[in-house]
């Protein structure tokens, strides 16, 4: 597994400059602030905690896999000339740690914002010491925690607009708990043999973690590693096994390995589903519902309850959000 893009102890390092003023309030008065996020899943974040105080730039796309993305050339010269760079971290853009690393040589804060949450937090990889699964943000309550070091260095740079970050953060934090209450009591009512999330790549453990269901993907934590036929074997065999009724794409993975699991169970006499299409490594199409975190995890959560035999409301998510879109 890629190397996270900054260690802890030069996390740390990170934050007690922003705490120490690095880049202390604008360069101009009047300028918004310049943010750059790998994801439009870090992204969300600063839409919602500076909204309008903040110029931000997303590196990645919709349907972009983070694991396996290089900077551009109009990337790189947005890196340099932002006040702010965030990006996930614990080794989810792989690809861009010298990009960091050239970054960083150049005087801008980088911060990696899934690393600033404990350890006891994370969930660690089983055959790669001291590595972490990158995937924080399907877990809703531990993505609202990742949210406070994002307000906290946005307040360092523009400290007129404190007052508003802070009331931003807070709305954000009820957003996110009223999808996270959605998301228990939707899944809750899938039947306990088919609680169990088949999906492209390894990237929802955070997830089955929060709310009780086994998790397997086809491929590991990072898209670059390819799938065995020993592995699309056994999944075979599970799918049989438990007689679960739904596998599910990614929207930035693609389908094959999912269409060998499909046709070996039918092999075996077993029919299963290609469930539908989740989010996993990057959001909706600009300007859509999905593209939000809320609209995201709701799409998810959705799709999934009904393939696998649960109850979710005809429209999904009916909680009236906070924040308005």
């Amino acid at each position: 597994m890629a190397e996270a893009i900054l260690s802890r102890r030069a996390l740390l390092a990170t934050v007690a400059g922003l705490v120490a003023g690095i880049g202390q309030g604008r360069a101009q008065a009047n300028r918004r602030l310049q943010v750059v996020a790998t994801t439009a899943i870090v992204g969300d974040l600063v839409s919602a905690i500076a909204a309008e105080r903040a110029a931000l730039y997303v590196m990645m796309g919709a349907g972009v896999d983070p694991h396996l993305y290089r900077a551009t050339r109009a990337d790189l010269e947005r890196l340099l000339r932002a006040d702010l760079v965030l990006a996930n971290g614990l080794g989810l853009e792989g690809r861009l740690a010298e990009t960091f690393a050239r970054v960083a040589r150049a005087g801008k804060s980088v911060l990696a914002v899934a690393e600033t949450l404990p350890e006891q937090d994370l969930i660690a990889v089983a055959d790669a010491p001291g590595a972490f699964d990158p995937h924080v943000w399907m877990d809703p309550s531990l993505w609202a925690k990742a949210a406070e070091p994002v307000a906290e260095a946005l307040i360092r740079l523009d400290p007129a607009g404190e007052m508003l970050f802070r009331r931003n953060l807070e709305t954000l934090r009820a957003d996110v708990a009223a999808i996270d209450g959605y998301a228990a009591t939707a899944i809750a009512t899938i039947p306990a043999n088919a609680r169990v999330l088949i999906t492209a790549h390894d990237a929802f453990a955070y997830f089955g973690r929060r709310y009780g269901l086994a998790v397997e993907g086809i491929q590991g934590l990072s898209t670059e590693t390819e799938a065995g036929l020993r592995r699309i074997s056994d999944l075979v065999e599970l799918v049989v096994a438990r007689r679960i009724p739904a596998i599910f794409a990614e929207s930035s993975v693609p389908e094959r390995n999912l269409r060998a699991v499909i046709e070996g169970a039918a092999a075996r006499g077993h029919r299963v589903a290609l469930g539908g299409t989740l989010f996993s490594d990057s959001m909706g199409e600009p300007g859509t519902y999905e593209s939000t975190y809320v609209g995201m995890l709701d799409h998810n959560v959705t799709t999934i309850v009904r393939a696998l035999g649960g109850e979710a409301p005809e429209r999904g998510f009916s909680g009236r959000l906070t924040r308005g879109r």
